[in-house]
């Protein structure tokens, strides 16, 4: 195993938080030494070597631009470090079309005391991801959790393309604002078949935001599900947040973590394989039903480049 990563990953499971900026430029890293250590500290980190899942919530918080995720989660933020509880987001943010890099918009948007070491905030670029998740974040979620308690993934907010979220996290947050219309073209887009949880947010507008909530709690029994739906506002005098994050603990809490995270690190690893080999490359091991076949043969534990390494062999001896 390579040093730099055994070293990273054994800080991170003595739950060291300034280990974790170290982690993310590794994962983040496209040199081909930096991606063998990253492989070994996700290695290192997966429940396999771990023993268990890793105990930190990984909640996704995705909606349409404007409805107030940024705000709403500086506000969550806040209660979550009242409380004791460490937090890491991560905000996957538009490209700039001149850089590549990340807008870092919405961490400039998300309010923090820069000198809490129990908070970590980290903007990274969403690329030509449709899904809203940028390559690494799904291994930086999965390295976080280790040593958070709460790890966030704000997704960018482009609307019909954001179900990728519900592949990445334990607990996908809806976030939507009043008088908007966005229901109807949520259920075109198939993104109210995600949520575990609704916020809708500007609850100070009365008559709109109870209409709204009737609107999707409406939307929610159609599909067969009873996600709860509040309303909130994140500005001052905020109301609605502690009940927000009960409505997030208690999914948790009724959540079977290790079969929802096998399944995400297994679409994880057919997502990366597809990237790397492409759609020929799926098909040379049979299409996606068996690849996915392939991936429900692997030890329930692995991590993501266990997986790929393993659709890698099987197409090598085909």
């Amino acid at each position: 195993m390579s040093e730099a990563g055994a070293a990273l990953a054994a800080r991170l499971r003595e739950r060291e938080l300034s280990a974790a900026p170290d982690a993310l430029n590794l994962l983040e890293s496209t040199t081909a030494s930096d991606r063998e250590q990253a492989r070994a500290l996700l290695g290192a980190l997966s429940p396999a070597a771990l023993g268990s899942e890793a105990a930190g919530h990984v909640i996704g918080v995705t909606g349409p631009p404007g409805a107030g995720k940024s705000t709403l989660l500086g506000a969550l933020l806040t209660l979550w470090r009242r409380n004791g509880r460490t937090v890491a987001i991560l905000a996957v943010d538009p490209s700039s079309r001149r850089s590549g890099g990340s807008l870092l918009g919405d961490r400039a948007r998300i309010e923090f005391d820069p000198r809490d070491r129990g908070v970590l905030i980290r903007s990274s670029a969403a690329g030509e991801q449709l899904g809203g998740l940028a390559w690494p974040t799904r291994a930086a979620a999965q390295a976080l959790a280790v040593a958070f308690d709460i790890v966030v993934i704000e997704t960018v907010g482009v609307g019909q393309a954001e179900t990728d979220v519900a592949e990445a996290t334990d607990t996908v947050l809806v976030v939507v604002q009043p008088a908007s219309g966005d229901v109807l073209q949520f259920l075109k887009a198939g993104i109210m078949e995600i949520p575990d949880v609704l916020a809708v947010t500007k609850s100070d507008l009365g008559a709109p935001a109870m209409r709204t909530k009737r609107d999707l709690s409406a939307a929610l029994r159609s599909l067969g599900s009873s996600a709860p739906v509040l309303i909130v506002s994140s500005l001052p005098p905020a109301s609605g947040i502690e009940e927000l994050a009960d409505a997030l603990q208690q999914h948790r809490a009724g959540l079977d973590v290790t079969a929802r995270r096998v399944q995400a690190r297994r679409a994880s690893a057919l997502a990366e394989y597809a990237r790397e080999r492409g759609e020929s490359g799926i098909r040379m091991l049979g299409g996606r039903h068996a690849v996915q076949r392939l991936l429900a043969a692997q030890d329930p534990g692995a991590d993501v480049p266990a997986l790929v390494g393993a659709l890698e062999r099987d197409a090598q001896e085909r």
